[in-house]
């Protein structure tokens, strides 16, 4: 089975919904998935995830079950120079990175600041929503891998945000969600793909074969929208810093 994790397209976030850009990137990678033959779509219930979403399934002609859990990561932590709330992936990376249990799946979570936000519930939520449509679609966790119930090779795709794909995906690869929120960037509608292997029969675990594509943006002369990411150099007063 393939999962196809789809960021949404460039945000406005004060309307929760589509830039102008965005619009034209969801145009752009309905292209690329509405002819393929997918098994089920999933949606996060925000707008922005939706409105990307509805490009590829009126080109189709299909609907999407919308899921909660799949909503943007909404654990945000306490900024202690601020005094503000702030998501975790914008953490600056002096104040993390000495952390050596931040590197660690099972203790990250607890370091007070993650604890102060109840991070491990919200973990949780994401881990029981992912788990229960795996299942649905013939893959039982047990322990660090899923038993092969109904093995398949089904394509599903879930339209969401780059939060929640990376707590999955560290759910999924057994990383701690704070090394791939600072070290790897999804840009708008980019797609990344995470397949079962079955080496032994009834026993699967999940490899990424491609993370973070946007090959349907490149090949229409579509620059990558910058949302998410920050400055290349300190110097460059244009990018975002904060």
């Amino acid at each position: 089975m393939k999962l196809l994790i789809i960021r949404h397209g460039d945000p406005d976030y004060s309307i929760d919904s589509l830039t102008e850009k965005g619009h034209r990137e969801a145009a752009m990678l309905a292209e690329r998935i509405a002819p393929m033959n997918i098994a089920a779509y999933y949606v996060s219930p925000l707008g922005r995830a939706r409105d990307t979403a509805e490009y590829t399934l009126k080109k189709c002609g299909r609907t999407a079950e919308v899921h909660p859990w799949m909503r943007e990561f909404d654990c945000n932590i306490l900024d202690e120079e601020t005094g503000e709330r702030r998501i975790p992936w914008d953490m600056l990376p002096g104040n993390w990175t000495n952390v050596s249990e931040y590197y660690d799946k099972d203790k990250w979570y607890d370091v007070p600041v993650m604890a102060e936000a109840n991070m491990k519930h919200g973990l949780e939520e994401v881990q029981r929503g992912l788990d229960a449509l795996l299942e649905k679609h013939g893959y039982v966790r047990e322990g660090n891998f899923y038993r092969a119930v109904c093995p398949n090779e089904d394509i599903i795709v879930l339209f969401c945000h780059f939060g929640v794909e990376c707590v999955m995906l560290g759910y999924l690869l057994g990383i701690s969600p704070m090394v791939l929120w600072h070290g790897f960037m999804a840009a708008p509608t980019s797609v990344t793909t995470i397949c079962t292997e079955e080496r032994r029969k009834g026993i699967a675990s999940f490899r990424i074969s491609a993370f973070g594509d946007i090959s349907h943006l490149y090949v229409q002369n579509e620059p990558p929208a910058f949302a998410g990411r920050f400055c290349e150099m300190f110097s460059n007063s244009a990018q975002r810093h904060d």
